[in-house]
């Protein structure tokens, strides 16, 4: 962004260019000279008023205030060839504004617009005239070029740029939110997409491929494959992402086929046996009658990854205001507490302070365990899995109730905005079994099937007790389900305690549906 003097520098060439354009105008009492001279005065104020107010989006671009000085002076120059000396300063101002390309640009628009219009208006150009023109053209281009070097130098990069580009993005997105007729349900859309696909070329499976970290995350699919099958799909789209960027070549091995939709998506399928494949369409047509979708589909893919960071930074945020504020402000209670009771003035007031006491060591021990849970995320290389068996190892050694783990994963990963979800089920779950069951064990079970999943946590302990006024942790994760189009499922056992299971599912009735989870799911 050019900096006060920049705007300054420019500011004063135009006082002085029109002080030495207007002092033989009206010397001379050129009556077409001093319009000429009022229209380019009213440019100039105009836009070093919004360039002094900072109110730059409503300043003419460089070329914009060279097209009308030039007109200007086409209309003026029969009776007035002093005006043409206003071709000096757009340029100037084109090289302190964006640079020197940009201001070639300007000399050739200015030049154009005299030359064209005067041509027209005048039907000719005199000798002089053209003289005029390329001198005060050039001299305007050779001041600008000594110029860059000091606008350069004393350009300063506005550290408030990328917050108001964030504001007009997000006012963008907000007003367009309301007007995208499929939404930004990725799993809808991947479903629609599969739905296409099945209608141009003959299939017994279809996946929808999208990036996840170094891997591939499955987003839809026709059918639930088997382990071969879905072997062959993931590693033909795998072969089609390692192709250099830019190409788009689709990959068929045997019935095994596969191709680029959009930048992020990538379906891989499998012919039926002995398919004849030359009545459907090439892949490569296919891909292209894909567009309109695949263009919804990498906007909503784009979504979920910033309302993922979003969400990131929101909750850090919160995790270092409950550890620098409300901890430490319990914790000092604590000291005060302990102060008093060193000295406590009989039996009964000692025993009160120590109940106090040991209350306020329970508080800060839960607000702790608020701030890791809070900070705990799934990682890029880390599997669903592996989190949450990180949450209950950590819950189990604070709080001394035995929580197994059981996993059943395939390495192909789910969404990551999927994975998100789920984890942060399952860790309320167990949170909630070891605060409020009076559970003796816990049993986590979570199987991986990517684009399908199930996690089950099962207690011992008291089961479903009646939710109290200021409880909305069932609430919330019936919600986190329903974000990713899961089943949640919360019930009492046969014999005592409580299971809680979410539940994500392909439905297999329609073509490439919106898979569904079914979690285990505790109070």
């Amino acid at each position: 962004m050019p900096s006060s003097q920049t705007y300054a520098v420019v500011g004063a060439a135009r006082l002085f260019a029109l002080l030495a354009i207007g002092g033989p105008i009206v010397w001379l009492h050129q009556e077409q000279g001093l319009l000429a001279l009022a229209a380019v005065s009213c440019v100039w104020v105009y836009q070093g008023v919004t360039a002094t107010r900072r109110d730059l989006e409503l300043s003419l671009s460089p070329m914009t205030e060279a097209a009308a000085i030039g007109v200007i002076c086409a209309l003026a120059m029969e009776d007035a060839p002093v005006i043409l000396a206003a071709l000096v300063v757009p340029p100037l101002y084109a090289t302190a504004v964006a640079g020197v390309r940009t201001m070639f640009r300007t000399v050739l628009v200015e030049l154009i617009a005299v030359v064209a219009l005067g041509l027209m208006w005048w039907e000719t150009i005199t000798t002089d005239q053209a003289i005029a023109i390329f001198t005060w053209a050039m001299a305007g281009l050779g001041l600008s070029l000594i110029a860059a070097v000091t606008f350069s130098s004393d350009r300063v990069a506005d550290p408030l740029a990328p917050y108001r580009d964030a504001q007009e993005h997000l006012r963008q997105l907000i007003d367009l939110a309301g007007s995208l007729s499929s939404g930004l349900d990725v799993g809808a859309l991947g479903g629609e997409l599969l739905s296409q696909v099945s209608d141009d070329i003959p299939n017994r499976a279809l996946v929808l491929y999208v990036p996840r970290g170094d891997a591939l995350a499955p987003v839809a699919s026709t059918v639930e494959l088997a382990t071969a099958d879905s072997v062959a799909t993931e590693t033909l789209a795998g072969d089609v992402r390692l192709q250099e960027a830019g190409s788009s070549k689709p990959i068929e091995i045997g019935e095994g086929f596969a191709f680029r939709v959009s930048d992020q998506a990538i379906v891989a399928g499998l012919r039926p046996a002995g398919a004849d494949t030359s009545r459907s369409l090439p892949l490569s047509a296919v891909a292209r009658d894909l567009s309109d979708t695949a263009v919804k589909l990498d906007a909503a893919l784009l979504f979920a990854q910033f309302r993922d960071a979003a969400t990131a930074d929101e909750r850090n945020r919160l995790a270092r205001e409950m550890h620098d504020g409300v901890a430490q402000d319990i914790a000092s209670l604590g000291y005060i507490i302990d102060a008093l009771a060193a000295r406590p003035a009989d039996e009964a007031q000692a025993k009160a302070l120590g109940m106090l006491r040991d209350r306020v060591s329970k508080v800060v021990a839960e607000v702790r365990q608020s701030v890791m849970n809070l900070r705990t995320s799934i990682g890029e290389n880390e599997s669903l899995g592996a989190a949450i068996s990180n949450v209950a190892r950590h819950l189990s050694e604070s709080s001394g109730i035995p929580i197994r783990v059981r996993l059943d994963e395939q390495p192909t990963r789910l969404r990551p905005e999927v994975e998100a979800e789920l984890f942060r089920i399952a860790q309320e779950a167990i949170n909630n079994a070891v605060k409020h069951a009076r559970a003796t064990s816990i049993d986590v079970r979570c199987q991986v099937y990517a684009p399908e999943a199930i996690i089950t946590v099962t207690d011992d302990g008291v089961g479903l007790q009646a939710a109290r006024a200021d409880s909305h942790g069932l609430k919330i994760m019936r919600e986190r389900a329903r974000l990713i189009g899961a089943e949640l499922v919360v019930r009492d056992n046969a014999s005592r305690g409580l299971t809680v299971s979410v539940a994500l599912k392909t439905p297999r009735s329609a073509v490439g549906s919106d898979d569904s989870t079914i979690l285990t799911e505790q109070r």
